[in-house]
């Protein structure tokens, strides 16, 4: 365009990723206002999908002016069943939301730092406070209903501390006993948790309503894979006297009629997996007990291999849609030497 700076890799890679996952939060949403029931969730998810559509038409325009093919990402028309009986709960539908406005925080605050152009910083920063807007409203929600799930409580220090001795990092030892967790430690294993039984639930009706068998498989081995993390997790806190975190029946249905295409199924296990290994890593990088680096470090690849799996399935049935990306030379002037 005549007068304006051409986009970078960047900004095209972060204007493409929101898109993509702004179709599949609509598509969902949409689902979800067909089915809520409660009067007081219902206005939270109706300000998300508005979110969500505005943002899609935005992006669609800005592909549009720069000359940028615009993703095929998910339609509502493809991939969403809206006569499909109700698979979720009213509170797992405010839990999902405030789950991925969490989400959202993060990516929105990433596409942000990797932005120059006027225009596209204006828009990631809009982006980054709606989305809080939307994290604060759905949690307001949530603690008016005695459904929001509290990190653990710990007692107030009385003076503050510096660490005196190498053991403090050391979380295996057969001749002393494990220091205690420190603050930072407890609030990822927490989050992680967190994340954990939503993935678990999420993968749950999945299976439930997939009609193809490998898909229900793969989404079982997800559940499976999300109660084990669960599982040590939550030992990791009981070992120190800690209350892991009890969260409200937020369920599924017993419903075995899809509202998602397979194709929107796999892609949100995939999108919530890629939000997990970067948690993993952040929560490796801030803890300090090598027990805990070591957890995150191994369960980090269990779960980079099962995203890898559900990328083949995806590339299977031609579903995995290709980010823009840069022309292989090498093929340019193989072609030119063949003519």
């Amino acid at each position: 365009m005549t007068g304006k700076i051409q986009l970078t890799a960047s900004e095209i890679a972060s204007t493409w990723t929101n898109y993509i996952e702004d179709c599949m939060s609509k598509c969902v949403l949409s689902y979800f206002l067909k089915i809520v029931e409660d009067e007081e969730i219902k206005p939270i998810v109706q300000y998300s999908y508005d979110l969500s559509n505005a943002h899609i038409e935005k992006l669609t325009s800005l592909f549009n002016e720069e000359g940028i093919p615009v993703p095929v990402g998910f339609t509502i028309k493809e991939d969403v069943n809206l006569n499909a009986p109700r698979m979720y709960c009213d509170v797992f539908i405010l839990t999902y939301i405030n789950h991925m406005a969490k989400v959202g925080l993060l990516g929105y605050s990433g596409f942000l730092s990797m932005s120059v152009r006027d225009d596209m910083r204006a828009n990631f920063m809009e982006g980054l406070q709606e989305t809080a807007k939307l994290y604060d409203l759905s949690s307001q929600v949530a603690l008016s209903k005695g459904v929001f799930v509290r990190a653990p409580y710990i007692d107030y220090q009385t003076k503050t501390d510096f660490v005196d001795s190498k053991k403090y990092l050391s979380g295996i030892s057969f001749f002393s006993k494990q220091r205690p967790l420190n603050a930072v430690e407890i609030s990822h294993l927490y989050m992680n948790i967190q994340t954990n039984l939503m993935g678990s639930k999420l993968a749950l009706s999945f299976a439930q309503g997939s009609p193809r068998e490998n898909i229900q498989t793969y989404m079982q081995r997800g559940r499976d894979i999300s109660k084990k993390h669960v599982q040590i997790f939550t030992k990791t806190l009981l070992d120190n006297n800690i209350q892991p975190p009890i969260t409200s029946d937020a369920s599924i249905t017993d419903s075995t009629t899809p509202p998602f295409s397979d194709k929107l199924a796999l892609f949100q296990i995939g999108f919530m997996s890629a939000s997990g290994m970067g948690n993993y890593a952040t929560a490796s990088a801030a803890s300090q007990r090598s027990d805990l680096i070591g957890n995150y470090q191994r369960l980090s690849l269990e779960i980079a291999q099962y995203a890898k799996d559900g990328a083949d399935l995806m590339i299977q049935n031609s579903w995995l849609e290709e980010p823009p990306g840069t022309t292989d030379k090498q093929d340019l002037i193989k072609k030119k030497e063949t003519k």
